[in-house]
Order: C-alpha cells, then sequence, then structure tokens
C-alpha cells in the first residue's frame, strides 16, 4: 500500500503522489516567537518530524522547510511591554523553541528562513497581485481583495464569503473596499520596526511571509503544506488565495494537526494552565515525552494530564527495557531489519502512529517471550524489529540522542565503581552473607543504581525518572 494523507483542502484522504518522482517538497509554519513554546508547539514539530522521517523512510528525498515569523504584532506587543527591542524578544524565544525541538530529537529542517529575510520576496509577491487586480494600495498599506477572488476565497476553511467576519488586521479598516480584505503590507507606526516598498515604508502582513518563502524554496507548486488545524483560517486560507491569484499552484496537499488541551481546557494565560517543556522534564525524559507527544494520531484533539504522560512514559519504559535486556544478551551488531508488514501498512495509512506503536508493543511482547525461553536467535531478530521501527518514530532507546546529558563521559566512570560494588556484592553472596549482599544492594539503589539478578548474572541501570 503507498502512503495515503488527509488532505484538508480535498476533505478527504489521498494517495500520495509528489510532484517530482523520489523528491518532496514540504513546507509548515513555524514559530511566531513572542513566547517559549508550549507542549502544543511542540506537539507540531515532533508530528511533522515523524512524518518527515517516514517519506526519508519511504525512499523520498525532502527538501523541508520551517519558517519563523519573526516580526508580528505580537511580538512587537512583548517588547513594548518589556521594554525591550522587538528583534531581541524574537532571538531569544527562537532559540527556545530550537532548543526544544532539538531537546525531542527533531530533525533539523533543510532552511529554516525568516520573515525578515525575505522582504523583497514579499515585494515582488504584492507587485503580481496587484498587476493581477487581485490586491490595491491604500494610505500606505495593501490589501487583498478578497471579492476578485470570491469563487475560490474559503474553499481550503470550507467557508462562504458572505459568512465571514472582517479580517480585523489593521488599525486602518476603514481604508478597506471590504471588511474581510486582509493585509499583505501596513504602514509604518512610530517605534515599530518597517522596510521600504514602492508603496511606503512598512512591514509585512502575517499570511503574506508564508507564500513569499515557501515559493522562494520550494517553487510555485510545491507538494506539502502543514501547520496546526488553528491556522486553516485564516492563515492558510489567505496564503492560499493570494498564491494562487499570483498565479502559482501552490501546495498540493494540505495537512493539520490537531490542538493539544490540559485537563480539558484550551491553554491561556489567564487560566494560568500553560504546560511549557521544563514543566514535563521533571517527570519524563525527553524521550518518554517525544513517545508521549507522537502517540496520539496527529489529527487527534490530544488532551494533556499528568495520568496520560505518566502512562506514555510507562509504555516507553517497557520498550526501552526489552531493548536493553536483548542488546546485552544478543547485542547490537545485528544488521537492520525489515519493517513489519503492519507497522509499514499503519504509518501509510494517514501516518498511523497508534497502530504502528501497537506493532511495537506487540514485537516487545514476542521478544520478550524469546528470551525468557533463552532463543536468542528470535530474540535478535524482535530486537532488530523494534529498534527499526522506533527509529522510524526518532525512538531508538539506544540512540546517542538519547543519552542523559553528560552520561556518555561519566559512563566509563560509573560502570568501573558499580562493577566493584557488584564483585563485593557477589562475594558476600558466595559466602552466604546475604546482609552484605543486600545493603550493597540497597546503597546502589540509593544512588540511583537498580541491580537485577538475571540467570546471565546481575545487570545494572540508572534508575528512571
Amino acid at each position: 500500500m503507498s502512503l495515503r494523507l488527509y488532505d484538508t483542502g480535498t476533505r478527504s484522504v489521498r494517495t500520495f503522489e509528489p510532484l517530482e518522482e523520489g523528491r518532496v517538497g514540504m513546507y509548515v509554519c513555524g514559530a511566531t516567537p513572542q513566547a517559549a513554546p508550549h507542549i502544543g508547539h511542540l506537539r507540531s514539530g515532533v508530528i511533522y518530524d515523524v512524518l518527515l522521517r517516514w517519506l526519508r523512510r519511504s525512499g523520498y528525498e525532502v527538501t523541508f522547510v520551517r519558517n519563523v515569523t519573526d516580526v508580528d504584532d505580537k511580538i512587537i506587543a512583548v517588547a513594548q511591554s518589556e521594554g525591550r527591542p522587538w528583534y531581541a524578544v524574537a532571538e531569544a524565544n527562537q532559540r527556545v523553541f530550537t532548543k526544544g525541538y532539538d531537546l525531542l530529537g527533531c530533525l533539523p529542517p533543510t532552511v529554516e528562513p525568516r520573515a525578515t529575510g525575505h522582504v523583497p520576496e514579499m515585494i515582488v509577491l504584492i507587485r503580481r497581485l496587484i498587476e493581477a487586480g487581485h490586491a490595491y494600495a491604500v494610505g500606505g498599506d495593501v490589501y487583498f481583495d478578497v471579492k476578485s477572488w470570491a469563487d475560490r476565497y474559503g474553499a481550503l476553511s470550507n467557508q462562504r464569503l458572505d459568512n465571514m467576519r472582517p479580517a480585523g488586521d489593521t488599525p486602518n479598516e476603514e481604508l478597506k473596499r471590504d471588511p474581510r480584505d486582509f493585509a499583505l503590507w501596513k504602514s509604518a507606526k512610530p517605534g515599530e520596526p518597517s522596510w521600504e516598498t514602492p508603496w511606503g515604508e512598512g512591514r509585512p502582513g502575517w499570511h503574506l511571509e508564508c507564500s513569499a518563502m515557501a515559493t522562494k524554496y520550494l517553487g510555485p507548486t510545491f507538494d506539502i503544506h502543514g501547520g496546526g488545524v488553528d491556522l486553516i483560517f485564516p492563515h492558510h486560507e489567505n496564503e492560499v488565495a493570494q498564491s494562487q491569484a499570483a498565479g502559482d499552484g501552490f501546495a498540493r496537499y494540505w495537512l493539520h494537526n490537531g490542538l493539544l488541551t490540559v485537563d480539558g481546557e484550551k491553554m491561556s494565560k489567564t487560566v494560568g494552565n500553560v504546560v511549557l517543556l521544563d514543566d514535563l522534564l521533571g517527570k519524563a525524559r525527553p524521550a518518554e515525552i517525544r513517545y508521549y507527544l507522537a502517540s496520539a494520531h496527529y489529527r487527534s484533539l490530544m488532551d494533556y494530564t499528568d495520568a496520560a504522560l505518566a502512562e506514555a512514559v510507562s509504555a516507553y519504559q517497557r520498550v526501552e527495557g526489552f531493548v536493553t535486556r536483548a542488546a546485552e544478551v544478543v547485542g547490537t551488531d545485528q544488521a537492520a531489519a525489515e519493517l513489519p508488514e503492519a507497522f509499514t501498512a499503519a504509518m501509510d495509512d494517514d501516518l498511523g502512529v497508534p497502530q504502528a506503536l501497537a506493532v511495537v508493543h506487540e514485537t516487545v511482547r514476542e521478544g520478550n517471550s524469546a528470551l525468557a525461553s533463552g532463543d536468542h536467535d528470535a530474540a535478535r531478530r524482535h530486537l532488530a524489529s523494534v529498534r527499526a521501527m522506533m527509529d522510524v518514530l526518532g525512538l531508538d532507546p539506544l540512540s546517542r540522542q538519547w543519552a542523559r546529558a553528560g552520561e556518555e563521559d561519566l559512563l566509563p566512570v560509573v560502570e568501573a565503581l558499580v562493577a566493584v560494588a557488584l564483585e563485593q556484592r557477589q562475594a558476600a553472596r558466595s559466602r552466604k552473607d546475604y546482609a552484605s549482599a543486600d545493603a550493597i544492594r540497597d546503597q546502589l539503589a540509593k544512588a540511583g543504581i537498580v541491580v537485577e539478578d538475571t540467570p546471565h548474572g546481575p545487570r545494572w541501570e540508572l534508575k528512571r525518572n
């Protein structure tokens, strides 16, 4: 079965057929860094990272573009309230976004363009729209004329123009021909950043930048455009309108991930329920957080609770425990495994990660049974299969990505010290001094080292959070 994806534009699951055989161009709306990322932002980052990995595993060469909206009304408002330069606010928060993506194992995009670096491309796009009769300049602003595109405007979000509310995106609403017209360019205001254009100094509208950057790096028509479901309208609706009105084909498939709530409520600073990555790091390791964020289907609404996170932690640790035990028994030099057909079918069915994880856990159960029965050949096969599947999800427990910070440098020292302690414990057991042996084990446990006696001798691991 070939890859099928739910396309918001057609509201159907479609077989994925790239514009160019063997290559995929994918654009995902990234951060507007007016604040540090919450777990909803990070869920989106993990989802599109899984898609990127699956496309590459399926043999595609992927150009992945994720933008940064580094100038925006919200950024300017934060900067003014804090008495800081707008660019300092954007840069500081973008670094936090990048750190969060990296910590959760998200692969870097091919290119990560910033809005402020692409004003020339935006000017060209505005000129094309004005010349085509789909935009107009007035009072230093430039607006997209939605009535000029009335037969198509609203198709992505499945709305009728007559039912849409005013755009409300500038302080100069009275200058618009129609209140639903949206700003392509905003005239300069005191204390705000601005760039010079043929229509006067100002700054870009939110929607314009993505059209300009997507087509610059992926061409006038490209394969996949992704983002959160909250961006369908007005952001993505306006992107596709202005791009196609200018003559570009733009995105062929539109993917939208579901939102993340907290205990049934939308995250809000007013409510005080915004959950940041740092809030989770005291409850789970980065790999466990990634497992949690990836585990629900990407289009589903996901509700965060501590209990749900704890369940995901336990699930990941079951996989990790098998991989660790099996690797100690059969080693890690086995050849790369073919992915199970059921796993591949699940991933090809609109990125069905929940069903794919069910295959992972069934294979873990079979692998544990093989270890218990001493069937090392079967254990080796299951280990290779589990690692291959988890690698697709960016979650292979033996990946260097998931080593604890600083653990690799300290590991030889820890191993040497634990080896001495275990030798002393074994000597105590040999002379039947079980009290001393238990005391050594208890002292190791207090130091965060768990000892397990196995038919192959004692094994140890660092205690998990």
